[in-house]
C-alpha cells in the first residue's frame, strides 16, 4: 500500500563509459543500442579501464573557474549532480535547492602521482620503508595537496555549483561509502526527517594511484577485456575499474506527489552490513540482506560484483540461491567497477529499468538467463571487493 513517507526516485545523474546522461543508459537497457562496453586496454597496459566519456563540463559546471579549480573526480560528482537536479525539476527551484539534504560517497581524492612513484621506487632499494614514508612526505608532498582534494569538498563543490544548502554529509570508505551512504538518506527520509536529498558518489578508474591501490592486492584484471562472470585466472580474470558518476534525488512520496514530480520507482528497503567472509560469513550475511526481496521472473537483479573471480562466484551462487528464476545481470561488467559509486550506479540503472519497462538483456549471454518479461521488482547488491554488501530493493511504480 501506498503511503506519503514512501521514499521514491524523481531524479536520476548518470554518467558512465556507456554515455552522458539517461538516454544512452536507457537504451542500453532495453537493449535498443547493441554498443559493445567501452573499454579502455593501451593507455594502462596491462590493465583494462571502462574511461570517462566526452564530458561537456559547462553543461553543468557554468564558471571556468569552478572548473579548473577540481580534479576529474570532483567535477564527474558536480556534473552527474547536476544532471540529477535537473532530470527532478529541482536545479531551478531555488527553495528546493536551499532545504535539500545532500549525502556523498567519495574517496580520499587524487594523489600526487610523483610523490607516490618516488616512495615505491625508493622503497625498493631499503628495508626501513617507513622512514623512507616519512622522509617523502615530508619533504616532497605539497602542503595544499591534500586540503585541495578533501572528500567533502565534492559536496561543499555541488553546493557552490548547484546551491544545494541543506543538511550535507560524506562517507568514505570504497563500496560501502556509497551503500551507507544511499542507507543514511532512505532512512532519513523514511522516518520523516527528511523531505527531499540528493545522494551519489563519483569515481574516476583512470589515475595511476587507482590502479596502484587496487593492483596492490593482486585484485586488477590484466589483458582484454572479458564479460564479468566469465573471467577466470586463465584469463587475467578480476576487477576492471570505470569512471562513473551516479546521483539521485530521492524523495519522500507525499513531497514528489505535491509537486508533481515524475517517480521512476519505490525504494522498498535498504540495508548495508559488513564483517568477516571466512568460514561463509559472506553467505550468511548475503542470504540475510537478500531476505527483503521476492524471488520469480518479475524480479530482476542487479549484482555489483566487483568481478574478483572468487568472490564473484559466492556472490552469484548465493543470488541465484535466494532469487530463483530472476535474471541476474552483473552489471560492473559493461561499466567498470566504481567503488563509491557503485551502489548508487546500480540503483540508478534499476530505476531506468523499471520506468522504461526494460527487458534487459544479458550483460553476459554465457551465464546469464533472458528476462521473459518485463520486470516489476529490482535488486540491486553490492558487494565489496575487499568488504562490505549491501542490498536495496525497488519497485515499479506502476
Amino acid at each position: 500500500m501506498k503511503s506519503d513517507n514512501d521514499v521514491v526516485i524523481t531524479g536520476v545523474g548518470i554518467v558512465t563509459s556507456l554515455g552522458v546522461g539517461i538516454e544512452p543508459h536507457v537504451a542500453f537497457l532495453t537493449g535498443s543500442s547493441i554498443d559493445e562496453p567501452k573499454v579502455e586496454t593501451e593507455r594502462f597496459k596491462p590493465y583494462p579501464v571502462h574511461p570517462m566519456p566526452e564530458i561537456d563540463w559547462s553543461a553543468q559546471i557554468a564558471k571556468r573557474g569552478d572548473q579548473r579549480q577540481m580534479e576529474n573526480w570532483q567535477r564527474l560528482g558536480v556534473f552527474a549532480a547536476g544532471l540529477a537536479l535537473d532530470d527532478a525539476g529541482l536545479k531551478t527551484d531555488a527553495d528546493a535547492c536551499a532545504s535539500m539534504d545532500m549525502i556523498v560517497a567519495a574517496g580520499g581524492g587524487e594523489r600526487d602521482i610523483k610523490v607516490d612513484s618516488l616512495i615505491v621506487d625508493e622503497a625498493l632499494k631499503r628495508n626501513d620503508r617507513d622512514m623512507v614514508l616519512n622522509e617523502k612526505l615530508t619533504t616532497e608532498l605539497r602542503p595544499t595537496l591534500f586540503l585541495a582534494q578533501l572528500s567533502n569538498l565534492m559536496a561543499g563543490n555541488i553546493s557552490i555549483v548547484h546551491k544545494v544548502t541543506g543538511s550535507s554529509r560524506t562517507f568514505m570508505g570504497e563500496e560501502s561509502a556509497g551503500i551507507s551512504a544511499i542507507e543514511t538518506a532512505f532512512h532519513r527520509i523514511k522516518a520523516g526527517q527528511s523531505s527531499h536529498s540528493l545522494v551519489g558518489g563519483a569515481f574516476v578508474a583512470e589515475r595511476a594511484d587507482i590502479l596502484l591501490l587496487v593492483e596492490g592486492i593482486r585484485a586488477h584484471a590484466t589483458g582484454g577485456w572479458q564479460p564479468l562472470w566469465s573471467r577466470s585466472p586463465d584469463n587475467g580474470g578480476g576487477m576492471i575499474t570505470g569512471s562513473v558518476g551516479a546521483f539521485l534525488v530521492l524523495e519522500s512520496r507525499g513531497y514528489a506527489q505535491a509537486r508533481g514530480a515524475r517517480i521512476y520507482a519505490t525504494i522498498d528497503a535498504v540495508e548495508g552490513d559488513r564483517g568477516d567472509r571466512d568460514d561463509g560469513g559472506l553467505e550468511k550475511r548475503m542470504s540475510r540482506l537478500t531476505a527483503h526481496g521476492t524471488q520469480g521472473a518479475e524480479t530482476v537483479v542487479f549484482s555489483g560484483a566487483s568481478g574478483m573471480v572468487d568472490l564473484a562466484k559466492r556472490e552469484k551462487t548465493a543470488l541465484e540461491q535466494a532469487f530463483p528464476g530472476s535474471a541476474i545481470r552483473g552489471f560492473g561488467g559493461v561499466t567498470g567497477h566504481a567503488m563509491e559509486a557503485q551502489f548508487p550506479l546500480g540503483i540508478a540503472l534499476a530505476a531506468l529499468t523499471l520506468e522504461s519497462t526494460a527487458k534487459v538483456p544479458a550483460f553476459d549471454a554465457a551465464n546469464e538467463t533472458p528476462m521473459a518479461s518485463p520486470a516489476k521488482q529490482a535488486i540491486v547488491t553490492t558487494v565489496g571487493y575487499t568488504r562490505g554488501e549491501g542490498i536495496a530493493v525497488l519497485s515499479a511504480e506502476a
